[in-house]
């Protein structure tokens, strides 16, 4: 099944709930449906690009990486043979 076959099944789904619908309420409904799509924008993409320097830190890089060494804790338990 492709997508223009699931898009067809799932508007004869939908159609099958609002074909019991009065005149007014599916007018109602046309408007809104109308109305969504003439405001469809895409949503803001964030790119890659804008969020380098997003990570303000007074500390340097070796400073950052030391203290993340120091913090690492080992604490495997290792049986004699």
């Amino acid at each position: 099944m492709n997508v223009s076959d699931q898009n067809i099944s799932l508007a004869d789904y939908y159609f099958g709930f609002l074909k019991n619908l009065n005149s007014e309420s599916k007018l109602d409904l046309i408007s809104k449906l109308s109305q969504s799509l003439k405001q469809h924008d895409k949503p803001d993409e964030i790119s890659l690009q804008s969020l380098f320097g997003a990570y303000k830190s007074e500390e340097t890089a070796e400073e950052i990486i030391s203290a993340i060494r120091e913090s690492r804790v080992s604490n495997r338990n290792r049986e004699q043979l």
